[in-house]
Protein backbone atom coordinates (compact mmCIF):
# COMPACT_ATOMS: atom_id res chain seq x y z
CA UNK A 1 0.00 0.00 0.00
CA UNK A 2 1.08 3.44 -0.89
CA UNK A 3 2.44 5.63 2.15
CA UNK A 4 -0.03 8.75 2.26
CA UNK A 5 2.83 10.74 3.45
CA UNK A 6 5.28 9.46 0.75
CA UNK A 7 5.11 12.77 -1.74
CA UNK A 8 7.36 14.78 -4.46
CA UNK A 9 9.23 16.24 -1.38
CA UNK A 10 9.84 12.84 0.12
CA UNK A 11 11.17 11.45 -2.54
CA UNK A 12 13.18 14.43 -4.11
CA UNK A 13 14.83 15.37 -0.72
CA UNK A 14 15.36 11.97 0.79
CA UNK A 15 13.24 13.07 3.71
CA UNK A 16 10.98 11.26 6.00
CA UNK A 17 7.96 13.43 6.00
CA UNK A 18 7.06 15.80 3.93
CA UNK A 19 7.93 19.08 6.39
CA UNK A 20 10.12 21.56 5.49
CA UNK A 21 12.07 23.84 8.11
CA UNK A 22 12.42 26.94 6.99
CA UNK A 23 15.42 29.46 6.86
CA UNK A 24 14.72 31.89 9.19
CA UNK A 25 17.09 34.38 9.49
CA UNK A 26 19.57 34.50 12.56
CA UNK A 27 17.15 30.77 13.57
CA UNK A 28 17.37 28.11 11.05
CA UNK A 29 21.38 27.78 12.38
CA UNK A 30 22.69 24.30 12.20
CA UNK A 31 21.86 23.20 15.30
CA UNK A 32 18.27 23.36 14.39
CA UNK A 33 18.47 22.61 10.73
CA UNK A 34 20.28 19.06 12.31
CA UNK A 35 17.00 18.79 15.04
CA UNK A 36 15.28 19.13 12.87
CA UNK A 37 16.64 17.20 9.78
CA UNK A 38 17.32 14.37 12.10
CA UNK A 39 13.77 14.08 13.78
CA UNK A 40 12.14 13.49 9.81
CA UNK A 41 12.17 17.07 8.31
CA UNK A 42 13.75 18.73 5.39
CA UNK A 43 15.77 21.55 7.21
CA UNK A 44 17.19 24.68 5.20
CA UNK A 45 20.08 26.38 6.58
CA UNK A 46 19.34 30.98 6.61
CA UNK A 47 22.50 31.72 4.53
CA UNK A 48 20.55 34.63 4.03
CA UNK A 49 22.18 36.62 6.56
CA UNK A 50 25.60 35.12 6.74
CA UNK A 51 28.97 36.05 5.44
CA UNK A 52 30.30 33.35 3.07
CA UNK A 53 33.33 32.23 6.29
CA UNK A 54 30.45 31.69 7.74
CA UNK A 55 28.31 29.74 5.47
CA UNK A 56 31.26 27.59 4.76
CA UNK A 57 31.74 26.66 8.24
CA UNK A 58 27.71 25.97 8.70
CA UNK A 59 27.76 23.71 5.95
CA UNK A 60 30.84 21.94 7.56
CA UNK A 61 29.16 21.59 10.81
CA UNK A 62 25.62 20.27 9.11
CA UNK A 63 27.58 17.89 7.39
CA UNK A 64 28.95 16.17 11.23
CA UNK A 65 25.68 16.91 13.17
CA UNK A 66 23.46 15.03 10.42
CA UNK A 67 23.58 11.92 7.98
CA UNK A 68 20.70 13.74 6.15
CA UNK A 69 21.00 16.28 3.08
CA UNK A 70 20.03 19.32 3.89
CA UNK A 71 19.14 22.96 1.87
CA UNK A 72 20.54 26.14 2.52
CA UNK A 73 18.75 29.93 1.72
CA UNK A 74 20.29 32.58 0.25
CA UNK A 75 19.77 36.07 -1.65
CA UNK A 76 21.59 36.55 -5.01
CA UNK A 77 22.03 40.33 -4.03
CA UNK A 78 23.58 39.18 -0.52
CA UNK A 79 27.32 40.36 0.00
CA UNK A 80 29.39 37.65 -0.90
CA UNK A 81 26.47 35.88 -3.01
CA UNK A 82 29.38 34.12 -5.38
CA UNK A 83 31.38 33.01 -3.08
CA UNK A 84 28.06 31.74 -1.52
CA UNK A 85 26.95 29.87 -5.03
CA UNK A 86 30.48 28.10 -5.32
CA UNK A 87 30.34 26.91 -1.38
CA UNK A 88 26.85 25.59 -2.16
CA UNK A 89 28.20 24.20 -5.62
CA UNK A 90 31.19 22.46 -3.67
CA UNK A 91 29.20 20.67 -0.76
CA UNK A 92 26.51 19.31 -3.70
CA UNK A 93 26.74 15.81 -2.13
CA UNK A 94 24.69 16.91 0.61
CA UNK A 95 23.03 20.11 -0.10
CA UNK A 96 19.97 18.79 -1.60
CA UNK A 97 18.40 22.39 -2.72
CA UNK A 98 18.83 25.91 -2.55
CA UNK A 99 15.70 28.06 -1.87
CA UNK A 100 15.42 31.86 -2.68
CA UNK A 101 13.01 34.39 -2.57
CA UNK A 102 14.13 36.46 -5.67
CA UNK A 103 17.16 36.77 -8.04
CA UNK A 104 19.14 33.48 -9.33
CA UNK A 105 18.68 34.07 -13.16
CA UNK A 106 18.29 31.09 -15.85
CA UNK A 107 22.25 30.50 -15.87
CA UNK A 108 22.33 30.36 -12.18
CA UNK A 109 19.48 27.90 -11.21
CA UNK A 110 21.23 25.73 -14.55
CA UNK A 111 24.10 25.50 -12.43
CA UNK A 112 22.40 24.30 -9.68
CA UNK A 113 20.73 21.88 -11.11
CA UNK A 114 24.06 20.63 -13.08
CA UNK A 115 25.04 19.04 -9.80
CA UNK A 116 21.12 17.70 -8.69
CA UNK A 117 20.50 20.92 -6.37
CA UNK A 118 16.70 21.28 -6.31
CA UNK A 119 15.87 25.14 -6.96
CA UNK A 120 13.00 25.78 -4.03
CA UNK A 121 12.36 29.73 -4.51
CA UNK A 122 9.23 30.51 -2.03
CA UNK A 123 6.71 32.95 -4.01
CA UNK A 124 3.62 35.05 -3.28
CA UNK A 125 1.77 35.70 -6.03
CA UNK A 126 1.03 33.40 -9.41
CA UNK A 127 2.90 34.94 -11.50
CA UNK A 128 5.79 34.76 -9.54
CA UNK A 129 5.81 31.50 -9.26
CA UNK A 130 5.47 31.12 -13.07
CA UNK A 131 8.48 32.72 -13.32
CA UNK A 132 10.22 30.46 -11.52
CA UNK A 133 8.81 27.72 -13.08
CA UNK A 134 10.16 29.43 -16.82
CA UNK A 135 13.74 30.11 -15.33
CA UNK A 136 14.19 25.93 -14.40
CA UNK A 137 12.93 25.94 -10.80
CA UNK A 138 12.10 22.15 -9.91
CA UNK A 139 9.40 23.25 -6.75
CA UNK A 140 7.83 25.63 -5.73
CA UNK A 141 7.32 27.03 -2.38
CA UNK A 142 3.78 29.30 -1.86
CA UNK A 143 3.49 31.68 1.16
CA UNK A 144 0.27 32.60 1.99
CA UNK A 145 -0.50 35.96 3.38
CA UNK A 146 -0.58 33.96 7.33
CA UNK A 147 3.05 33.94 7.19
CA UNK A 148 5.41 35.88 9.26
CA UNK A 149 7.67 38.34 8.27
CA UNK A 150 7.53 40.09 4.57
CA UNK A 151 3.84 38.64 3.28
CA UNK A 152 1.04 39.39 0.89
CA UNK A 153 -2.86 39.51 1.37
CA UNK A 154 -3.94 36.58 -0.61
CA UNK A 155 -4.82 33.67 2.22
CA UNK A 156 -3.14 30.24 1.93
CA UNK A 157 -6.44 28.39 1.11
CA UNK A 158 -6.66 30.62 -2.62
CA UNK A 159 -3.14 31.35 -3.32
CA UNK A 160 -2.10 27.71 -3.00
CA UNK A 161 -4.75 26.31 -5.84
CA UNK A 162 -3.94 28.74 -7.81
CA UNK A 163 -0.48 28.23 -8.04
CA UNK A 164 -1.00 24.57 -8.28
CA UNK A 165 -3.55 25.16 -11.25
CA UNK A 166 -1.30 27.27 -12.90
CA UNK A 167 2.49 25.40 -12.91
CA UNK A 168 3.45 22.14 -13.63
CA UNK A 169 5.88 21.38 -10.69
CA UNK A 170 5.38 20.09 -7.38
CA UNK A 171 4.34 22.87 -4.87
CA UNK A 172 5.11 22.97 -0.93
CA UNK A 173 2.71 24.93 1.39
CA UNK A 174 3.19 27.74 3.53
CA UNK A 175 1.60 30.28 5.44
CA UNK A 176 -0.89 28.79 8.48
CA UNK A 177 0.66 25.50 8.73
CA UNK A 178 1.74 23.86 12.40
CA UNK A 179 0.46 20.90 13.08
CA UNK A 180 -0.74 17.43 11.64
CA UNK A 181 -4.19 18.44 10.72
CA UNK A 182 -2.77 21.90 8.23
CA UNK A 183 -0.24 18.82 6.50
CA UNK A 184 -3.46 16.55 6.00
CA UNK A 185 -5.32 19.45 4.66
CA UNK A 186 -2.43 20.85 2.78
CA UNK A 187 -1.90 17.30 0.79
CA UNK A 188 -5.63 17.25 -0.09
CA UNK A 189 -5.67 20.48 -1.88
CA UNK A 190 -2.40 18.66 -3.76
CA UNK A 191 -0.01 20.35 -2.07
CA UNK A 192 3.50 18.01 -1.84
CA UNK A 193 4.05 19.07 1.73
CA UNK A 194 4.05 22.18 4.30
CA UNK A 195 7.03 24.33 4.81
CA UNK A 196 6.82 26.06 8.78
CA UNK A 197 8.76 28.63 9.76
CA UNK A 198 7.05 29.68 13.32
CA UNK A 199 6.51 26.33 14.47
CA UNK A 200 10.05 25.52 14.31
CA UNK A 201 11.21 28.67 15.70
CA UNK A 202 8.70 27.68 19.06
CA UNK A 203 10.70 24.55 19.36
CA UNK A 204 13.51 23.52 22.23
CA UNK A 205 16.34 23.93 19.48
CA UNK A 206 15.69 26.88 18.32
CA UNK A 207 18.36 29.40 19.26
CA UNK A 208 15.81 32.41 19.93
CA UNK A 209 16.65 33.40 23.75
CA UNK A 210 13.89 32.88 26.45
CA UNK A 211 12.55 35.96 26.34
CA UNK A 212 11.37 36.45 23.13
CA UNK A 213 10.19 32.55 23.23
CA UNK A 214 8.11 33.00 26.09
CA UNK A 215 7.03 36.17 24.06
CA UNK A 216 5.90 33.88 21.27
CA UNK A 217 4.00 31.32 23.44
CA UNK A 218 2.07 34.23 24.91
CA UNK A 219 1.03 35.97 22.01
CA UNK A 220 -2.61 35.36 21.24
CA UNK A 221 -4.26 35.93 17.45
CA UNK A 222 -4.96 39.65 19.02
CA UNK A 223 -1.15 40.73 19.61
CA UNK A 224 -0.10 39.90 16.31
CA UNK A 225 -0.25 42.35 13.29
CA UNK A 226 0.80 43.42 9.83
CA UNK A 227 2.57 46.60 9.93
CA UNK A 228 4.26 48.41 6.76
CA UNK A 229 6.06 51.08 9.17
CA UNK A 230 9.35 49.25 9.77
CA UNK A 231 10.35 49.00 5.73
CA UNK A 232 7.17 50.25 3.69
CA UNK A 233 6.29 46.77 3.19
CA UNK A 234 3.35 44.24 4.90
CA UNK A 235 5.60 42.88 8.04
CA UNK A 236 3.46 40.30 10.58
CA UNK A 237 4.94 40.92 13.56
CA UNK A 238 4.08 40.19 17.60
CA UNK A 239 3.75 43.30 19.23
CA UNK A 240 5.66 45.13 21.22
CA UNK A 241 6.81 48.57 22.94
CA UNK A 242 9.07 49.09 19.92
CA UNK A 243 6.90 48.24 17.38
CA UNK A 244 4.31 50.50 19.11
CA UNK A 245 6.71 53.45 18.92
CA UNK A 246 7.04 52.91 15.42
CA UNK A 247 3.34 51.89 14.55
CA UNK A 248 2.62 55.36 16.15
CA UNK A 249 5.39 57.41 14.93
CA UNK A 250 5.06 61.09 12.96
CA UNK A 251 7.27 62.51 10.45
CA UNK A 252 9.46 63.79 13.33
CA UNK A 253 9.20 60.84 15.23
CA UNK A 254 9.88 58.47 11.88
CA UNK A 255 13.43 60.13 11.67
CA UNK A 256 14.36 59.89 15.02
CA UNK A 257 13.84 56.68 14.97
CA UNK A 258 15.71 56.32 11.55
CA UNK A 259 19.11 57.89 13.01
CA UNK A 260 18.37 55.29 16.05
CA UNK A 261 18.03 52.68 14.18
CA UNK A 262 21.04 53.83 11.56
CA UNK A 263 23.30 54.38 14.61
CA UNK A 264 22.30 50.86 15.47
CA UNK A 265 23.68 49.46 11.83
CA UNK A 266 26.54 51.44 12.14
CA UNK A 267 27.73 50.07 15.81
CA UNK A 268 26.60 46.35 15.04
CA UNK A 269 28.27 46.44 11.01
CA UNK A 270 30.85 49.03 11.47
CA UNK A 271 29.77 50.85 8.63
CA UNK A 272 30.71 54.67 8.44
CA UNK A 273 27.67 57.17 8.36
CA UNK A 274 28.05 57.49 4.37
CA UNK A 275 28.05 53.56 3.83
CA UNK A 276 24.69 53.67 6.09
CA UNK A 277 23.15 56.44 4.36
CA UNK A 278 24.13 55.19 0.82
CA UNK A 279 22.77 51.39 1.84
CA UNK A 280 19.65 53.64 2.54
CA UNK A 281 19.27 55.78 -0.73
CA UNK A 282 20.14 52.56 -2.55
CA UNK A 283 16.14 51.72 -1.18
CA UNK A 284 14.69 54.99 -2.25
CA UNK A 285 16.18 54.34 -6.05
CA UNK A 286 12.95 53.63 -7.14
CA UNK A 287 11.06 56.81 -5.22
CA UNK A 288 9.31 53.84 -3.55
CA UNK A 289 9.96 55.07 -0.02
CA UNK A 290 11.49 58.35 1.80
CA UNK A 291 14.76 58.52 2.92
CA UNK A 292 13.35 58.29 6.71
CA UNK A 293 11.59 54.72 6.24
CA UNK A 294 14.67 53.66 4.02
CA UNK A 295 16.88 54.36 6.99
CA UNK A 296 15.09 51.83 8.86
CA UNK A 297 14.45 49.59 6.59
CA UNK A 298 18.22 49.49 5.68
CA UNK A 299 18.47 48.59 9.81
CA UNK A 300 15.47 46.29 10.35
CA UNK A 301 17.44 43.29 10.40
CA UNK A 302 19.02 44.72 13.29
CA UNK A 303 16.11 45.45 15.28
CA UNK A 304 15.31 41.73 14.68
CA UNK A 305 18.27 40.13 15.78
CA UNK A 306 17.92 42.64 18.92
CA UNK A 307 15.25 39.83 19.64
CA UNK A 308 16.02 36.95 18.19
CA UNK A 309 19.64 37.25 18.74
CA UNK A 310 20.04 39.18 21.54
CA UNK A 311 16.99 38.40 23.49
CA UNK A 312 15.45 41.65 23.74
CA UNK A 313 11.64 40.97 23.67
CA UNK A 314 10.64 44.29 24.46
CA UNK A 315 13.20 46.66 22.24
CA UNK A 316 13.50 44.21 19.28
CA UNK A 317 11.06 43.20 16.62
CA UNK A 318 9.29 39.66 16.38
CA UNK A 319 8.42 38.36 12.78
CA UNK A 320 6.15 35.55 13.24
CA UNK A 321 3.46 33.88 11.54
CA UNK A 322 -0.15 34.27 12.52
CA UNK A 323 -0.39 30.76 13.69
CA UNK A 324 1.57 31.64 16.35
CA UNK A 325 -1.49 32.75 17.90
CA UNK A 326 -2.45 29.38 18.34
CA UNK A 327 0.63 27.72 19.24
CA UNK A 328 1.15 27.41 23.01
CA UNK A 329 4.21 25.21 23.95
CA UNK A 330 7.96 24.31 22.98
CA UNK A 331 8.33 20.51 21.67
CA UNK A 332 11.51 19.15 20.86
CA UNK A 333 11.55 18.66 17.11
CA UNK A 334 11.31 15.18 17.16
CA UNK A 335 8.43 15.82 19.80
CA UNK A 336 6.86 17.92 17.12
CA UNK A 337 7.17 15.70 14.06
CA UNK A 338 5.95 12.76 15.71
CA UNK A 339 2.96 14.27 16.61
CA UNK A 340 2.44 15.64 12.96
CA UNK A 341 2.96 12.47 11.59
CA UNK A 342 0.21 10.66 13.88
CA UNK A 343 -1.87 13.35 13.37
CA UNK A 344 -1.77 14.15 9.78
CA UNK A 345 -2.25 9.93 9.45
CA UNK A 346 -5.24 9.98 11.81
CA UNK A 347 -6.57 13.00 9.80
CA UNK A 348 -6.43 10.94 6.06
CA UNK A 349 -7.52 7.85 8.07
CA UNK A 350 -10.59 9.38 8.67
CA UNK A 351 -11.31 11.09 5.76
CA UNK A 352 -10.49 8.17 3.72
CA UNK A 353 -13.03 6.05 6.09
CA UNK A 354 -10.35 4.63 8.17
CA UNK A 355 -11.80 6.07 11.41
CA UNK A 356 -14.82 4.06 12.66
CA UNK A 357 -15.07 5.46 15.93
Amino acid sequence: MTDVLETALTRRFGCRLPVIQTAMGWVAKPELVAASSNAGAFGFLAAAVMAPTEVREGIARLRDMTPHNFGVNFHSFQPGAAEIVQIILENADRVRAVSFGRGPDAKMIGSFRDKGIICIPTVGAVKHAEKMVALGCDMITVQGGEGGGHTGAVPTTILLPQVLDAVDVPVVAAGGFGDGRGLAAALAWGAAGIAMGTRFLMTAESPVPAGPKAAYVKAGTGDIIVSTKVDGLPQRMIVNPLLGRIEKAGKVAMWKRALEAGMDMKRQTGMSWAQVIATARGMTAHGEMPLSQAMMAAAAPMMIQRAVVGGDAQNGLMATGAVAGRLKDLPTCAELLSQIESEARARVGALCGQDKS
